[in-house]
């Protein structure tokens, strides 16, 4: 009875609120690019934060994103290997370009895909993984394995009426076979994915604080 109550908390209060921390119905209701590159996803969420400078003082934080690039200005120790995420801008990991991979591991198993590319706008990644192999996936060149993931990671921004930036994250998923990939993603995807954004927004706002 009470893991009962408790998981129907979560379900109906809890899970919600992460889903769509920060963001305002707008913000949730709305369409933005790279959604349809997952058109029936099990599972999204839309996340929302303000810093403290205009989008394109922002960008280059995000362009040069990447393990063996700025890392991900999250939890280093879960996404990075423990090394610090850049504090600064660096040249030359500004380059971006779609089709890109971003390495997400030392040794290059795991990526994501620069799927959607507009400057100082929009930036969608993209991730297949395979689950059978234990390794990343390109879904559009690549036959699709009978156990996968398939999601976005979609950073969008927008000026804020005083010369900040709204920046918006939002995540669409699916996985197969569903009766494996949804509990997991429910148990363990969602959560790990609102704690690790929280603090990646966190740092974000501390970096490009220090530049305004």
């Amino acid at each position: 009875m009470t893991a009962s109550a408790a998981l129907a908390f979560y379900t109906l209060r809890c899970r919600p609120r992460l889903l769509t921390w920060g963001a305002t119905q707008d913000e949730i209701a709305r369409a933005y690019p790279g959604d349809e590159l997952v058109p029936d996803p099990d599972g999204t969420s839309t996340m929302a934060t303000d810093l403290p400078a205009p989008p394109e003082q922002v960008w280059p934080w995000l362009a040069q994103m990447g393990y063996d690039r700025g890392g991900w200005y999250s939890w280093d120790l879960l996404d990075h290997y423990g090394h610090p995420s850049a504090d600064r801008i660096v040249p030359e990991w500004q380059k971006l370009e779609e089709g890109q991979r971003l390495k997400a591991s030392r040794d290059g198993t795991y990526w994501f895909t620069v799927a959607l590319l507009e400057p100082d706008r929009t930036l969608v990644l993209r991730s297949g993984l395979d689950l059978s192999r234990g390794r990343s996936f390109d879904p559009l060149t690549e036959p699709l394995p009978q156990a996968q993931l398939d999601g976005i990671w979609a950073f969008h921004l927008r000026p804020a009426p005083f010369g900040e930036t709204r920046l918006v994250v939002r995540t669409r998923g699916r996985g197969r076979p569903r009766w494996l990939t949804r509990p997991f993603d429910l148990t363990l995807g969602e959560p790990a994915h609102f704690i690790m954004q929280i603090r990646q927004f966190h740092n974000l706002r501390t970096r490009v604080g220090r530049e305004t």
